[in-house]
């Protein structure tokens, strides 16, 4: 995570915004890798502006492991903090379904800090999860289970008064994973307008990032108490270094995939931030030698990254073996450049990538040449959220005919697609009886298609650009609805795309060959997630906050 110093001013853009139809594609989606401009990042570098104060004034962990500490952090503005329970877990209870009933622990991050009574409450409530119910002082909910061999292999380290094997630290990358980060509202935690304006949580995601950095933490602290537990004169703290290593494991699912889909007006705030990114560092005319630098520097830590980056995957092997060749040649070629000029050098590079590189390499280079330029980029960060309720009204008075145009215009890549192919349109999302969350069937094999969710976007669009076709052109949309309401969501997804195009995803989202996890990975490298291990083309693991700041290394100590 490198930073540049120095004032930089935007010039006027020399290149355009890379177009909806190149970059809303799965296969690109599906190559995302995490910026400057992810929502962990944002938080790290609010902490660092704001000087944050971090604690930990509660700290009742037993020999065995177990019990609850409280993390604190002092904003300028307000107090939050997070509250971990670390309880037992039997050997046939562990699982990273959303099924499970019980994790090794959990945690809560809390609007001011708790009393005794309060804690007790929560103590009550958090380790069961969504079996128990909350208040508007609670803003995110979570749970983690550990990585049982990494866990045991620091603790015996520690306790031997050695540091844990690097080799097998960067394999895992992580001692808990988080099964399940809630927040906007659930179970009865805080609301989404609560958290929206909080002082400290400004932007999508900080409450869930910010419990997930804590957790970090805790996690830490967790491992040394354990190794000091079981040799209290031999064991040794991690090194400052060695901390820094491990970051936040999460085992993600479906359930993520149609958030996206549903939500069009916030996906194209979060990709119109990081497109106009790119086209401003294109754009530089003459790149100094620190920026350079920035560069290199960012190049050296993706070698380093795709060096330890496992996964059983084999599509996604394959593509990290392809990686780590193409950031061969593009190291190789960046130099040549250099060396040539400095004129239009990002530009070049960039051009060079989009020409020679599979999507995985293009994705990150992407990735690099936003690196070194903070003070240019950063504040696109602050226009990542969304007022979707702006979107959603349906603009009635518009005519049939204009309806159509915009239709043509929106489904023109779309054209080929022929949904009297069962293969076209092999699968359907629905929302599972047993726990509210999303899920993929297949048609012709599975019961409940009549329950199908709104997501087969282009199948729709391009109903309802047949069905407009035999209606009179000048008819209002308000009377083509009346007659045709079951078209409403997708006149709204129509309409607002026009000042949103972004906020549509290219591809048919039910065809036999879709992977969901283009969908999970893209909006995974928005929070700035890496190390993506896919499980299946339905669930991954993920690394949060691997090799980035401590809170003690951002924030001032309390008093």
């Amino acid at each position: 995570m490198s930073e540049v110093a120095g004032a930089e001013v935007a010039t006027p853009l020399s290149v355009p915004l890379r177009t909806p139809d190149e970059v809303m594609k799965l296969a690109r989606m599906g190559a995302a890798h995490p910026t400057r401009l992810s929502f962990l990042r944002t938080l790290l570098r609010r902490a660092k502006a704001e000087r944050w104060r971090f604690s930990r004034p509660v700290w009742n962990i037993g020999d065995d492991g177990y019990g609850h500490a409280v993390y604190r952090i002092d904003t300028p503005d307000s107090t939050l903090s997070l509250v971990a329970f670390s309880t037992y877990l039997a050997p046939q209870d562990r699982t990273d379904r959303v099924i499970a009933q019980a994790w090794d622990s959990s945690y809560v991050l809390y609007d001011g800090m708790p009393d005794a009574a309060e804690i007790d409450r929560l103590s009550n409530a958090v380790p069961r999860q969504e079996a128990a119910r909350y208040s508007n002082r609670e803003l995110a909910l979570s749970r983690a289970n550990k990585s049982v061999r990494l866990f045991d292999h620091v603790v015996d380290a520690l306790a031997q008064g050695r540091q844990p094997d690097q080799a097998l630290v960067d394999s895992v990358g992580y001692l808990m994973r988080t099964t399940a980060v809630y927040g906007n509202g659930k179970f009865g935690i805080a609301d989404r307008d609560a958290v929206l304006f909080h002082p400290a949580l400004q932007g999508p995601y900080q409450a869930e990032m910010l419990s997930v950095w804590l957790t970090r933490s805790f996690t830490l602290d967790l491992v040394e108490h354990c190794a000091r537990a079981k040799a209290p004169a031999a064991a040794v703290p991690l090194a400052p270094e060695m901390r820094r290593r491990f970051g936040v494991g999460n085992a993600t699912g479906l359930g993520m995939a149609p958030f996206l889909v549903r939500h069009p007006a916030l996906l194209h705030q979060w990709v119109t931030a990081r497109e106009t990114a790119l086209a401003r560092v294109r754009s530089i005319t003459t790149v100094e030698d620190a920026q350079w630098q920035g560069f290199l520097d960012a190049l050296a830590d993706a070698h380093r990254l795709v060096a330890v980056w496992r996964t059983d995957d084999p599509t996604q092997a394959t593509r990290i073996s392809a990686l780590a060749n193409d950031l061969a040649h593009l190291e190789t070629e960046a130099r040549r450049l250099s060396v040539q000029s400095r004129g239009a050098l990002w530009n070049r590079i960039w051009l060079w990538a989009a020409a020679h590189l599979a999507l995985e390499a293009q994705e990150l280079t992407l990735t690099l040449l936003l690196e070194p330029h903070g003070t240019l980029i950063d504040d696109l960060a602050d226009t990542m959220a969304a007022d979707e309720g702006q979107a959603f009204r349906i603009d009635g008075t518009m005519t049939c005919g204009a309806l159509l145009i915009l239709a043509d215009e929106q489904t023109r890549w779309a054209r080929e697609l022929n949904f009297g192919d069962p293969a076209t349109q092999a699968r359907f999302w629905y929302v599972s009886e047993e726990k509210l969350e999303p899920r993929l069937g297949e048609r012709a094999e599975e019961p409940g298609c009549d329950l199908e969710m709104p997501l087969a976007t282009v199948r729709d669009a391009l109903t309802l650009r047949a069905a407009l076709a035999t209606s009179p052109a000048a008819t209002l949309v308000a009377a083509f609805l009346l007659a045709h309401p079951d078209h409403r969501h997708t006149v709204r997804r129509i309409q607002q795309a026009v000042a949103r195009p972004y906020g549509e995803i290219r591809d048919n989202l039910i065809s036999a060959d879709m992977r969901p996890i283009d969908i999970m990975r893209f909006k995974l490298a928005f929070f700035g997630a890496n190390r993506f291990d896919p499980r299946s083309d339905r669930w991954v693991r993920i690394t949060l906050f691997r090799d980035a700041p401590l809170p003690e290394d951002l924030c001032e100590p309390a008093c």
